[in-house]
């Protein structure tokens, strides 16, 4: 089943003279196993395209489906429910708790969804050591580096059984190793069955994406599809191998 389904989606903001269409009937799906790459200038509409698959807006017209569940059919605290559930959400401007250490960011989602205390932080330092951040689970946000603060709030999307992840420009504070350490786990979450869309305005990042789409005001106006990878990321050769 599609993991993501946009079909025909519009966001207009304002009304009459006023009005500014963020998004122009759109039209996109992403299956299980498959990393799609948003690309685009400013303003083109990528973060409304995020902000509407995760639940976060409601389109002006058309309809959205996570997992075959349409969005616009379900209540606001349904909506949240699968939110917690089903979509990790890395925010551009991260939207760390301050007064919660890295462990308790990361563990916040699962704790919502009625997980124990400590299950939920047993999975929190577990999805912290992926990421290479073991050693800051006790730390708040402002006593780390603004690396460390992106890669926590990755591992908050990654932590518990997401299908969807999205993911707004998540490498942007990150150095070239690190960036790459983490589009590879993405890779790998989608490997597992998982479906991933990542905005970016890096085009070698978006390289690690199965097919490449591309907006300008608001609209589709192209896709790629790249040559099939590894987890790794790395191309592979006719026959299916690295």
């Amino acid at each position: 089943m599609t993991l993501l389904s946009l079909q025909n989606v519009s966001r207009v903001h304002g009304h009459g003279a006023t009005a500014v269409t963020a998004l122009d009937a759109v039209t996109l799906s992403v299956e299980p196993g498959e990393l799609v790459a948003v690309m685009g200038p400013s303003g083109s509409g990528k973060s409304t395209l995020l902000n509407l698959a995760g639940g976060l807006d409601a389109p002006t017209s058309g309809t959205v489906s996570v997992d075959g569940v349409n969005l616009g059919e379900l209540s606001t605290r349904a909506v949240a429910a699968l939110r917690r559930r089903s979509i990790g959400y890395v925010f551009q401007d991260l939207n760390l708790l301050p007064a919660l250490t890295a462990a308790e960011n990361v563990s916040l989602p699962r704790e919502l969804d009625g997980v124990g205390l400590r299950a939920a932080k047993a999975e929190a330092l577990a999805t912290l050591e992926r990421f290479g951040l073991a050693d800051v689970a006790d730390r708040f946000p402002d006593d780390l580096s603004g690396g460390q603060q992106q890669r926590v709030a990755i591992a908050r999307a990654f932590i518990g059984a997401r299908r969807l992840l999205l993911a707004d420009e998540p490498t942007g504070a990150l150095d070239t190793t690190t960036g790459e350490s983490v589009l590879r786990l993405m890779r790998e979450q989608c490997e597992g069955g998982a479906a991933a869309v990542l905005v970016t305005h890096e085009s070698r990042h978006a390289a690690w994406a199965d097919r490449v789409v591309f907006l300008r005001d608001g609209r589709v106006v192209d896709e790629a599809v790249n040559e099939p990878r590894t987890p790794n990321g790395d191309a592979m050769v006719s026959g299916g191998r690295p």
